[in-house]
């Protein structure tokens, strides 16, 4: 499967709950962090959720 980096690029302060969430399950936990993950449906799901948040980029493994 692919993997996927998210990089936070804006804070999640200020934001609804339900997003600050989203961004804790992905990983992310301040400005600038990066993780990477399968990019499975789910991941992809709260990805497009927070999609103004992030940043996304595709790894080449």
């Amino acid at each position: 499967m692919a993997k996927i980096k998210i990089t936070q690029v804006k804070s999640g302060i200020d934001r609804p709950e339900r997003q600050k969430l989203t961004l804790k399950a992905l990983g992310l936990k301040k400005m600038n962090a990066s993780v990477e993950v399968e990019a499975t449906p789910q991941v992809l799901g709260m990805v497009t959720k927070v999609n103004h948040l992030v940043k996304v980029e595709e790894v080449n493994a």
